[in-house]
């Protein structure tokens, strides 16, 4: 396995820091065998050497955390930079092609098309990026209004299947949602935290994908998204992870997808914004993962 200078750097501050807190250890321990008789000199010393010692293993986490929070602020640079510069690159060729020899009608089309998804793809990663940072800016309740869960929910999932070119048997309602589970927030939020679940069941779940999403309302004051899908799955250490900001869990076919590792984190966001909270469960690799996001409800008798 390659080591990352990164991961040199958080070896190197492990050690000074165990060192430094070794070296404060002998000296404290020193300080009450030299001065056990004298009751003043040995309490300071022994709560001096405590303050110390507190303050050198909170200088070490504080430093292997900016060192974690780096890699995965570059690695999300890459991750951008190549979600940018693959569709425009593509755009670029095509453009050249049709402007450089006569095409017949077909193969015209077929460029425009493929620019088309192209372009798709271009605007979501901007979208992605542009959420995630409107969602760390507040709690702000802006153009919230009574929202119809299922139907938000529907509308996702159609745009999923025609956006991956899925089947209805591909990725599917487990049982009909019924109408009248009404939310209170941001239609447009909700919108796209339901897409993002969907989008991320898409994309890990290989290429024979079995996506079911059920609409639960386990009391009259909560509705759950479920989305269950049988791909890759999540190692247990991972499951909490994977909400962060710019992280991607690492498994070969994180490798093979290419992503921001902002889609769950928009997810969780949005979610507790409203309210609610989002969670994953799995029961390893290669078993399969099942997302949550769960949601208070507005319920009328």
């Amino acid at each position: 396995m390659r080591i990352t200078r990164r991961t040199k750097a958080m070896a190197f501050f492990i050690g000074l820091g165990v060192c430094l807190v070794g070296l404060a250890v002998a000296l404290n321990v020193s300080w009450i065998i030299f001065h056990w008789r004298q009751v003043v000199p040995l309490v300071l010393g022994i709560i001096l050497f405590g303050l110390l010692i507190a303050g050198m293993v909170i200088n070490t986490i504080f430093l292997v955390r900016e060192i974690r929070r780096n890699e995965q602020q570059d690695s999300f640079l890459n991750a951008i930079t190549h979600e940018l510069k693959t569709p425009i690159a593509s755009i670029r060729l095509y453009l050249q092609t049709l402007e450089s020899r006569p095409l017949d009608e077909a193969k015209r089309r077929e460029f425009y098309h493929i620019m088309q998804e192209d372009t798709d793809r271009l605007l979501g990663t901007v979208e992605q990026v542009l959420k995630a940072s409107e969602v760390r800016q507040g709690n702000a309740r802006q153009n919230w209004k009574e929202v119809e869960f299922a139907a938000v929910v529907r509308d996702a999932l159609g745009l999923a299947r025609v956006r991956q070119h899925l089947s209805d048997e591909a990725m599917y309602f487990g049982s009909e949602p019924s109408d009248g589970i009404t939310v209170m927030g941001n239609a447009e939020e909700l919108r796209t935290a339901v897409f993002n679940l969907f989008d991320n069941a898409i994309k890990y779940s290989g290429e024979k994908k079995k996506i079911v999403v059920d609409i639960l309302a386990p009391n009259i004051d909560t509705v759950s998204l479920r989305v269950c899908d049988h791909g890759v799955g999540i190692q247990a250490k991972e499951l909490k992870r994977i909400f962060k900001r710019f992280y991607r869990a690492p498994n070969p076919m994180s490798r093979e997808v290419k992503g921001t590792g902002l889609g769950l984190f928009i997810v969780r966001s949005i979610a507790r914004r409203h309210g609610g909270d989002a969670y994953a469960e799995s029961e390893g690799e290669g078993l399969g993962s099942t997302f949550t996001m769960r949601l208070p409800r507005i319920y009328r008798a």
